[in-house]
């Protein structure tokens, strides 16, 4: 990134667009909730059980975890407003950084979710009948 301009502007592209994915998800789990809902009164096996046990964690978990990222953006857009009020249309280094970070942090949670996903359609693929 050696001399090389990063605008607020294109950070905050990103971040609109992260945002948008992640209240996707959202939408996502609910329906994920409401699908789990229908098949926890059909089946008392132990071992359908323990997996729609599985899936209802897994949904809590990955919920919290996109309050999270919503909550680092947020952070990140208020950083980029506080340079802009003092005229830097440019970001410094670190907060770049931290931004690439991220980056990796999103794909990173975009294959677990992704992995998540198929485990769950594979599941309803053998339960839901």
């Amino acid at each position: 990134m050696e001399n090389t301009l990063i605008y607020d502007s294109d950070l905050h592209f990103e971040h609109k667009q992260w945002e948008l994915e992640l209240e996707f998800w959202k939408d996502e789990l609910k329906t994920f909730k409401n699908r789990l809902n229908e098949l926890i009164g059909r089946y008392e096996a132990p071992d359908v059980l323990a997996k729609l046990e599985h899936f209802q964690n897994e949904f809590i978990l990955h919920g919290s975890v996109i309050e999270e990222l919503e909550e680092t953006i947020e952070e990140h857009e208020s950083n980029m407003a506080e340079h802009s009020k003092i005229g830097e249309v440019a970001l410094d280094v670190s907060l770049v950084d931290k931004h690439v970070k991220f980056r990796k942090r999103m794909e990173t949670q975009r294959q677990i979710y992704a992995d998540l996903k198929i485990e769950f359609f594979q599941f309803l693929t053998e339960y839901w009948t």
